[in-house]
């Protein structure tokens, strides 16, 4: 069975792109599995995701020679298809990425006291809903650690002490480098990360919070709402950056309420939209889904 690779790429919008990317795929008897493209008239720049086989994938024998029935061509391995693509990336000023996709994303999820994100995501890699690998879980809180436990995965408890997040934010940065974490999760984690760890990690880090922002801040934001009757409510998955809460958004989840429902009841009705939200924003950055375009994204579904 032949290894499945999945090339991200964006760069200035003009006729011939995809045309010479599938060229250089039929000339390495590659199959091309799944292909989307996006062409964003505001910008001029182009965006598109390609997964495919390299040779030796399952198919009519006839249809799909064997691969070394292309031999003298250039290798099919993840380096010589790197080395293609540099090429062809250098005629179209390619911003680009390729992936093998049997390299599963090592994720740390962080998380405060709220438990639904953390076991909504858990649940899904072990039922073999979400194709990651976590590897840690951080918290400035002991509560979550009996059921990160539980799932067999290690728990890092490091309190945030007044005039300590520096410190604290040094060990969260050598947990990611320990753990070789491709991503960080913020599955709720209501702590603010510091410009300089968002410009560590940036492109790396993906949180979840309620959609009222900007309108209801603070605490309890869910009696604001039902105080004010709102009868949309929902959240929001983004990428961090130093702006608080204003990184390009993945993903989005809402759901209609009523005057019937207190606020018990929308926090419960929120708390799902966050899983669902989260859940699916994850699932699409470890896919190679996400593409960035400026301050939004363009995601493949």
């Amino acid at each position: 069975m032949s290894t499945v690779y999945v090339l991200t790429l964006s760069c200035p919008d003009r006729p011939g792109i995809v045309a010479a990317v599938s060229a250089v795929l039929a000339e390495r008897g590659c199959n091309i599995l799944e292909s989307q493209q996006y062409g964003d008239a505001a910008t001029a720049r182009f965006f598109m995701r390609v997964q495919f086989a390299g040779p030796g994938h399952s198919g009519d024998a006839a249809a799909h020679p064997p691969a070394d029935a292309y031999a003298g061509r250039a290798g099919t391995g993840l380096d010589e298809l790197k080395g293609a693509f540099a090429t062809l990336a250098r005629e179209f000023a390619f911003d680009w990425r390729l992936h093998d996709r049997a390299d599963r994303p090592r994720v740390l999820i962080m998380v405060s006291k709220g438990g639904h994100c953390l076991n909504d995501l858990l649940f899904r890699v072990r039922s073999g809903l979400l194709d990651i690998d976590v590897v840690a879980v951080v918290s400035n809180h002991p509560d979550l650690r009996p059921l990160t436990q539980s799932y067999g995965i290690d728990y890092h408890h490091l309190p945030v002490p007044p005039g300590g997040r520096a410190a604290q934010e040094a060990e969260v940065l050598t947990l990611v480098q320990h753990y070789r974490a491709d991503l960080v999760v913020l599955a709720r984690y209501m702590q603010i990360l510091s410009d300089d760890l968002c410009a560590k990690l940036e492109g790396r880090v993906i949180n979840i919070h309620h959609s009222f922002l900007p309108s209801f801040k603070g605490a309890k934001p869910y009696h604001q709402a039902h105080a004010r009757g709102v009868k949309l409510i929902g959240a929001t998955a983004h990428y961090v950056t130093p702006d608080l809460d204003e990184g390009p958004i993945i993903e989005q989840e809402v759901a209609r309420v009523d005057h019937a429902q207190g606020p018990e009841e929308l926090m419960a009705v929120g708390r799902d939209t966050e899983c669902l939200a989260l859940a699916r924003a994850v699932r699409w950055h470890a896919e190679h889904r996400v593409l960035l375009n400026g301050d939004k994204t363009v995601v493949f579904r």
